[in-house]
């Protein structure tokens, strides 16, 4: 399928996705989210797809929201609500239930650019890389559910200090904070790097991928261990009837490596 804001490739069953408007720092419009919400939902449609990357073409990864386009029609329709139908989904909903998620920053990732790879299960940086929450310089609030992804990566204090004084910070220090999980030495790196971590993730038994996301994402605020408990008794009930569950124990058995998409298509064959 052609996009005019993304581009797509495919190596060992990773799925990278590039944010494709260099010539703005990749700065976010309703198409890119619209766009980036269709490519994502048919990669986790696809069978051949293990794990998913984004990064950013040129010398930025994303540059917040596109101001003259986005911000300024928002203003412009804030009485009719024009834009609203405009909108792409639930970002983080879709990122939270998708197959593994891993970003691959190469600059400045500002605004937007941020908070939509905070739901991500890896973030790798380039040295290049820098980050901002500036959602404050520009008299607004952060969304994405980032207020709390921020914090949980971060810690109270740090969070605090990002989302109100609206800094801009680089890979070192946020790796320092947990803001990003890793940082690879050059720029050439990056990519490798990140696509490497996602086919890590993915090339594990995919039913027990989403179960394993949603269950951090349900625990990860839950005050009560009795029912992070219950949630994962129910998961694991789920998962040892399994095809991929199977699967894992016929191959340590015949000490041998597990074939998790075979076993996929044969119970899938099975139930039809």
């Amino acid at each position: 399928m052609a996009y005019e804001t993304i581009h797509l490739s495919e190596q060992q069953g990773v799925l990278t996705l590039t944010l494709n408007r260099p010539d703005r720092l990749n700065a976010w419009t309703y198409q890119m989210g619209r766009e980036l919400h269709q490519a994502i939902t048919l990669g986790n449609q696809d069978e051949n797809v293990i794990a998913m990357v984004l990064t950013g073409a040129g010398r930025g990864f994303c540059a917040g929201a596109d101001v003259k386009d986005l911000f300024q029609a928002q203003a412009q329709n804030a009485d009719n609500g024009a834009e609203a139908q405009d909108r792409p989904g639930n970002w983080v909903e879709l990122i939270r239930s998708s197959k593994p998620m891993v970003a691959a920053v190469n600059g400045a990732a500002i605004g937007v650019g941020l908070t939509q790879i905070l739901p991500f299960d890896y973030i790798v940086a380039a040295p290049e890389a820098k980050f901002s929450a500036r959602f404050i310089k520009m008299g607004l609030v952060p969304e994405l559910a980032s207020s709390t992804y921020i914090a949980a990566r971060t810690g109270f204090g740090q969070a605090n200090r990002l989302m109100l004084t609206g800094e801009t910070i680089h890979a070192d220090r946020a790796q320092a904070i947990g803001l990003v999980d890793e940082c690879v030495d050059d720029a050439a790196a990056l990519l490798p790097r990140a696509e490497a971590m996602a086919f890590e993730m993915g090339n594990n038994p995919q039913a027990a991928l989403r179960m394993v996301k949603q269950l951090i994402t349900e625990n990860l605020s839950e005050q009560h261990l009795n029912l992070v408990q219950q949630r994962e008794l129910a998961a694991l009930e789920t998962c040892y009837q399994s095809a991929e569950h199977h699967e894992a124990i016929n191959a340590f058995i015949a000490k041998r490596p597990p074939d998790f998409k075979a076993a996929r298509s044969k119970a899938d064959s099975s139930a039809s």
